[in-house]
């Protein structure tokens, strides 16, 4: 049996508790997939529990002056090694990939999604992943340099911790990792799959508010379907993201 196991970083492991527990994501992480073979398990590590003051003793002010307070580097890096190499069975911390959400990471959208699923999140890549959950203002530059592999961003916007980024990460990347969507075609069928947003969609009651289905839909042509899906894909697109189109 292949186990994927995702290890997150955080003083705050309670954000990830409803990710086991609903949606598409949480059936893959109780590995409800139908697969025998391949299984996800998602941990969590307290970075408090590796600070000799807790939460009072992860970060500290900055050198050279600045607000606000920088996580420790030693801190973090017991959490990394005590937390989860000795933990996981690992020799190393090389033998995992470290992910870190920060502003200089490249940005999230669907093709490092599908990417990212590919080369790090299915059970065929060669190393577990480590998520760090940054707070504060910041991480000390010494852990980031020696330990963190990879930093993804979800745009040039500054959220209060990585945990969001992280499940954000989780949730768009996991859904192209084989067997985690019931449907393969779903995922090949949305916005941005085909580089512009996904056609118009509808369903019951075919009135609404004097507002019909077009009738290409219910035609039972699935040429006539397919063209008018194409069309309607292309106008969304137009209104809403036209920078999608400028390519």
């Amino acid at each position: 049996m292949r186990t994927k196991r995702i290890w997150i970083l955080t003083l705050f492991p309670e954000y990830f508790a409803p990710l086991k527990e609903h949606g598409v994501l949480g059936s893959a992480l109780r590995n409800e997939r139908g697969a025998d073979d391949s299984v996800f398990e998602l941990n969590t590590v307290q970075i408090a529990d590796f600070s000799p003051k807790g939460y009072k003793g992860v970060d500290d002010s900055p050198f050279g002056g600045g607000q606000g307070m920088i996580m420790r580097a030693d801190v973090l890096q017991r959490a990394l090694i005590e937390g989860v190499v000795e933990r996981g069975g690992y020799s190393d911390a090389s033998e995992l990939h470290v992910v870190c959400p920060a502003p200089r990471g490249k940005t999230l959208n669907n093709a490092l999604a599908i990417d990212f699923a590919s080369r790090v999140l299915d059970f065929e890549a060669p190393k577990d992943v480590v998520f760090i959950c940054g707070r504060y203002e910041g991480i000390d530059e010494r852990f980031l340099e020696k330990y963190v592999d990879e930093f993804i961003s979800l745009g040039d916007f500054i959220l209060t911790g990585g945990e969001i980024a992280v499940m954000c990460v989780l949730d768009a990347s996991m859904r192209f990792v084989p067997g985690v969507v019931g449907n393969k075609l779903s995922v090949e069928d949305e916005s941005f799959a085909q580089g512009m947003l996904e056609h118009a969609l509808y369903t019951r009651p075919r009135e609404f508010e004097g507002q019909s289905i077009p009738e290409e839909y219910i035609s039972g042509d699935h040429k006539r379907i397919e063209a008018k899906k194409k069309q309607s894909s292309l106008e969304i697109t137009k209104k809403y993201r036209p920078d999608l189109l400028d390519g």
